[in-house]
């Protein structure tokens, strides 16, 4: 469902013209801290009966140990799978029969839990009452974790057959090495199989501290009505203890190429190094520059090249994924397996060039175009809102961080998008991983002088 109240058609002046007023009406934030010190962000908006509710923790991934990687995420899994006074299959029953719906997120840095349902006061408090059990007292039964281990273990071994897996397993370990960046997410088997109902406790009792929440409210209900709410649902979190701070990211990368083997009938490919943080301050040149490089679909650069040039892939992306510490940028596509070494110099030309050169301003003015003409899509539902309280409050972003969004983007230049390139990214040192790739003696190193420009390699191909 949308909220219209969250942005006007006033944005599109015109398809070439950039945002040049304050056409956007942003969601109000409110944020507060509850008694047991967790941190509440809050946008009220009665448009919809509707109430979104979410619950974050510095309880991702990226806080297991190598030792026991998969425990932080069978206890965010197992969170909504029986609580006090109720068994999961009270849970989901009781969800369905008031019309709410429980989602989770797990991510490296974050686990979370939320909900959405009607805003009438009956809905509501039996959504937000299971919430709370949930919560603040769940059970990790024995028989339902011995469940949930045979399941993860069965899908850990399928992920081992799949292309897809095998290269990101590989390009995590090559870019972050020991870091838990680097962890598999949902464990390994080894790990897995050791994982006891005490580790999750222990795991739940240190990560899931209402010290360290983040509630993100949006939606039908008041102020007053969210200040109970955030109370109620963080009261009886345990006291925690654990840090919230993970170990700083090796930003150094060696440059590796592995070659693994596959019967897959393509390759798939992997280049990429630590990126950027989330509290950056070239965030916004570089998520300008990626947009352009091969953040943009079809308008990107790589695109062009690799694509609708050469015809060497399908389809080629780029991407950063900021993160308390600086988390993977990566370049990824899918060719043919005789086309794969072609693409991948191909490939690494491209972003030589972009890094070393910058954007046109061609090139420039079409991406905020398109990032600011559809800035709107992104809180166009409460969902969507929901999610941006979340990442707000949970990395300590400003509160107007929606309402500067545009004006940031609007003042990049190019010159900014090139240096900070040049600052956080050195092609001459990232990991790369092809899955199904020719195996080749003593391979080209990535950074050799045998790579060419696109220029030179439209050249020679005689194109």
């Amino acid at each position: 469902m949308t909220c219209a109240k969250f942005f006007t058609t006033a944005l599109f002046i015109s398809g070439a013209a950039l945002f040049s007023g304050a056409a956007l009406a942003t969601p109000h934030i409110q944020q507060w801290q509850t008694a047991s010190g967790a941190r509440v962000l809050f946008v009220e908006d009665h448009d919809l009966p509707m109430l979104d509710v979410a619950v974050d923790f510095a309880a991702g991934s990226g806080f297991d140990t190598a030792e026991k990687s998969g425990v932080a995420g069978l206890t965010h899994g197992l969170l909504d799978l029986g609580a006090e006074g109720l068994s999961e299959d009270d849970i989901s029953r009781t969800m369905a029969d008031i019309g709410a719906q429980m989602g989770g997120r797990f991510e490296p840095d974050r686990a979370g839990v939320s909900v959405r349902t009607l805003s009438s006061v009956a809905e509501r408090n039996q959504a937000l009452d299971i919430l709370a059990r949930v919560l603040q007292h769940p059970l990790f039964p024995e028989p339902v974790l011995a469940r949930e281990k045979t399941r993860l273990i069965a899908g850990l071994k399928e992920a081992e057959t799949k292309p897809e897996s095998i290269a990101d397993k590989a390009f995590n370990k090559a870019v972050f090495g020991t870091h838990p960046y680097g962890f598999r997410a949902s464990g390994e088997i080894d790990t897995v199989e050791k994982i006891q109902r005490t580790d999750l406790e222990e795991f739940y009792r240190a990560h899931y501290g209402a010290k360290g929440a983040v509630v993100a409210i949006m939606g039908d209900v008041t102020r007053s009505e969210a200040e109970t709410i955030a109370q109620k649902l963080t009261l009886q979190l345990p006291a925690g203890g654990a840090s919230a701070l993970l170990p700083p990211v090796n930003l150094q990368v060696q440059s590796s190429e592995q070659r693994i083997e596959h019967p897959a009938t393509q390759s798939h490919i992997l280049i990429g190094a630590p990126g950027m943080a989330r509290n950056d301050p070239d965030y916004f040149p570089l998520y300008v520059g990626n947009y352009i490089l091969g953040g943009g679909g079809f308008v990107s650069r790589l695109m062009e090249e690799v694509r609708e040039k050469r015809g060497l892939a399908y389809s080629i992306y780029s991407y950063f994924m900021p993160m308390q510490q600086p988390g993977a940028y990566q370049i990824g596509l899918q060719t043919k397996k005789d086309q794969a070494d072609e693409a991948l110099q191909l490939t690494r030309a491209t972003l030589r060039e972009f890094v070393a050169k910058g954007p046109t301003e061609k090139e420039l003015k079409a991406a905020k175009q398109n990032i600011i003409g559809g800035f709107p899509m992104r809180i166009d539902s409460n969902k969507k809102i929901l999610d941006y309280l979340s990442v707000i409050g949970f990395y300590g972003l400003p509160l107007t961080y929606l309402d500067d969004f545009v004006g940031k983007v609007d003042k990049v230049t190019a010159a900014q998008i090139r240096d900070a390139y040049k600052k956080h990214i050195n092609p001459d040192a990232m990991a790369t991983v092809i899955v199904g790739a020719p195996i080749v003696v003593n391979p080209q190193p990535a950074s050799g002088r045998a790579e060419l420009t696109p220029t030179e390699a439209k050249t020679e191909n005689g194109k």
